[in-house]
């Protein structure tokens, strides 16, 4: 098995890598192999940091591999292990075959008003904004149908797995992975005598496609944790994404109990 590692940047994270090679080369020996980056085409890859870290790995790697997740970060929603369990997560990888699981991701098609398009895609979320902070304008499309024109401070469209971040944090829906969709949520949205928006977070099907029209000349997107200031964008749809990002599971731990882990335990 060729694996790759992907750290958080610093000098504990690092400790622990060099932990768990010395670990996983005295119990495997020449069966596991570490490699160095996409081109070697690992079969596994191992994201020892917080959540950020494993975005980082996804995107650096893609979807063939499958992901394990070493927790030395303060939120390790994605991560199963922690360093003190090193000893029981080798022998687990060396002697048994992992559950995998798989984790809906967010097709994004950027439509610019010369008529370029960009396919991006986000494990977590897409964020939209206006780029200089100020009010964003946005015609909501579902399906060619129109909602809504949208003003206020940004719109989120997570992924099931994403709707435990940005998207909780503006009181979106917490959806399990087994479920394919996406969903949009408001931040901050105007609603007044003039102005008026849903108000509240939509949960989309995997057949639904939704298209933001944008009325702002420079906007923010946030790709998980890319974020850039695109100019002259006339539209973003986003859907439930083909690509499904492999986790590589050794121990059971269902998302209700990542959901309580992350959220409610102390």
């Amino acid at each position: 098995m060729k694996i790759a590692t992907v750290l958080r940047n610093d000098d504990y994270t690092r400790e622990v890598e060099q932990l768990l090679k010395e670990k996983l080369g005295a119990a495997a020996g020449r069966t596991c192999r570490f490699v160095g980056g996409p081109d070697d085409h690992p079969d596994m890859v191992l994201s020892i940091g917080g959540d950020g870290t494993l975005l980082e790995a996804v995107h650096q790697y893609g979807i063939e591999p499958s992901y394990v997740g070493i927790h030395t970060g303060h939120l390790g929603f994605y991560a199963d292990w922690r360093p003190d369990e090193l000893d029981e997560f080798v022998e687990r990888l060396v002697q048994q075959e992992p559950a995998i699981v798989e984790y809906p991701t967010v097709a994004c098609r950027i439509t610019m008003r010369d008529g370029t398009v960009h396919h991006k895609w986000a494990l977590n979320e897409l964020v939209l904004r206006n780029a200089s902070l100020s009010t964003l304008v946005t015609c909501v499309y579902i399906n060619g149908d129109e909602l809504e024109t949208f003003r206020g401070d940004g719109l989120i469209v997570s992924s099931p797995s994403g709707s435990t971040a940005y998207n909780k944090a503006v009181d979106g829906a917490i959806v399990h992975p087994s479920i394919e969709a996406i969903q949009l949520s408001e931040i901050a949205s105007i609603n007044n005598q003039a102005y008026r928006t849903i108000n509240s977070s939509l949960v989309l099907p995997k057949h639904h496609e939704v298209e933001l029209i944008v009325m702002n000349p420079r906007i923010m997107v946030g790709l998980d944790r890319e974020q850039a200031v695109w100019k002259d964008v006339r539209s973003i749809s986003c859907r439930v994404g083909q690509k499904k990002v492999k986790f590589a599971r050794y121990k059971k731990l269902t998302f209700w109990s990542r959901v309580r882990n992350s959220f409610i335990k102390g």
